[in-house]
């Protein structure tokens, strides 16, 4: 491995938060810093208080809509997967560099580069691991053609493949719902509930997002009296723009480990306005899990949108 590629796992920083870790674990490669904190802010001064911000949290559907916006326009985009052993060394890795082209209603993807390399494939060529099978269903199907018009917390799924989907869809999109079907956790992803409320502190700050943009942050933390058993969403943060009150970001943690789960998951999600619409720009994902009649998995992500067009 070379010099440069042990410096772009390792020089790692994250969006919203410093993660401080006692051991060795795989990272995101992620190096793009977008928003600075300004300060800490007194939010009632600014005539707001932490219900108008769980409100707007729950109420949101612009991520969601934001992946339905990609299929209107044209962009050049880059994927850099990777997934590690047990021992969290780098064993696989995909790399994909292409444009997205939308002309007359029709998608087309042109691949710019494409580089696979280690233990990523089964025999049957399709992925390893779930984990890397369920976000390129998230990413690729909105890729070629865009998601429908049903809801992002969906009905009943036709088949346990798409349910599992389905609970994937609701963590990105839709996170602090409750998220049905998932032994031990399920009750604890509804963290705005009356008795998962005391469970959490609230806090808020100003910021910058891309230079320009002037953001609060509110985040949901873990109070540190709270078990660790009863949570499984340790932070949710949400950025607003200051001016409209739109979500432009959302980072969460989730970790939660019993006899049956181990799971230690952090995502990262931003939107940038192109033509009046929100879209993605960047999203990041670090994930160790382990459940019941999956093997380990392990693996992170970094997903970029740039130079839309019409």
């Amino acid at each position: 491995m070379n010099k440069k590629l042990i410096l772009f796992l390792f020089f790692i920083t994250t969006t919203y938060c410093s993660i401080a870790q006692q051991e060795q674990k795989p990272f995101n490669p992620d190096t793009i810093k977008t928003i600075v904190i300004d300060s800490v802010v007194n939010i009632r001064s600014h005539k707001l208080n932490a219900q108008d911000f769980i409100d707007a949290v729950l109420a949101d559907t612009g991520f969601f809509q934001a992946f339905r916006n990609m299929k209107k326009y044209s962009f050049i985009g880059e994927n850099y997967i990777y997934t590690y052993d047990k021992n969290n060394k780098v064993n696989g890795k995909v790399y994909r560099k292409f444009n997205r082209i939308e002309a007359g209603g029709k998608q087309t993807i042109q691949y710019i580069s494409k580089r696979d390399s280690g233990n990523v494939y089964k025999k049957d060529g399709k992925y390893q691991l779930y984990t890397v099978n369920m976000f390129d269903y998230i990413f690729m199907n909105a890729y070629k053609t865009g998601y429908g018009s049903g809801s992002m917390i969906s009905g009943k799924p036709d088949s346990k493949d798409q349910s599992y989907k389905d609970k994937l869809k609701v963590l990105i999109f839709a996170p602090g719902h409750r998220v049905d079907g998932i032994p031990f956790i399920s009750n604890k992803t509804e963290i705005f509930s009356p008795d998962m409320r005391p469970l959490y502190d609230y806090q808020f700050a100003r910021g910058t997002y891309l230079d320009s943009i002037p953001v609060y942050r509110f985040r949901v933390v873990q109070k540190a009296s709270t078990s660790n058993g009863d949570v499984v969403i340790k932070e949710l943060t949400t950025i607003f723009d200051m001016r409209t009150f739109q979500i432009l970001g959302r980072y969460v943690n989730l970790q939660y480990h019993n006899l049956f789960v181990d799971l230690d998951i952090r995502m990262n999600m931003e939107l940038i306005k192109f033509n009046g619409d929100l879209v993605p720009a960047k999203v990041t994902y670090q994930g160790d899990w382990n459940i019941p009649f999956h093997k380990d998995e392990k693996a992170s992500f970094l997903i970029v949108q740039k130079e839309y067009s019409k």
